[in-house]
């Protein structure tokens, strides 16, 4: 019993979280996100789990979407994002196909760039 109140007091944390994240700290959370379902994906591939790779690396694919349609393309540096997103984007497709760690690893390394220039541009402007 509980235990069961500790998932759901978690679970709880996490809605409220994100409920009351800034956009900056959300989109923090979504490269995050990504990079685990990578990680998950690459467990998967590694146990030759194909539904464990394949769910994780969609999941990741999905945040990349998601990243990539809340672009605001009015800022130059947006068409810059974008074509990243692409490139991640079809590498996971392509890894997913696969089941290609290799190429998986190439766009979680992409992924981790990503999350780290955001997180330098959210220190820089101090946005939390």
């Amino acid at each position: 019993m509980g235990r069961f109140s500790n998932n759901n007091a978690a679970k709880m944390y996490q809605q409220n979280s994100v409920k009351t994240a800034s956009p900056a700290r959300l989109t923090l959370m979504l490269y995050e996100g990504a990079i685990k379902f990578c990680n998950i994906g690459l467990e998967g591939i590694a146990e030759k789990n194909i539904e464990k790779a394949n769910n994780n690396i969609i999941k990741a694919e999905k945040i990349i979407v998601e990243l990539r349609a809340t672009l605001e393309m009015k800022y130059p540096v947006a068409k810059e994002f974008d074509r990243v997103y692409d490139y991640i984007y079809r590498r996971l497709v392509e890894a997913n196909m696969k089941k290609d760690p290799e190429i998986l690893k190439d766009a979680l390394s992409h992924i981790k760039t990503m999350r780290d220039t955001w997180k330098e541009v959210m220190r820089i402007n101090n946005v939390t």
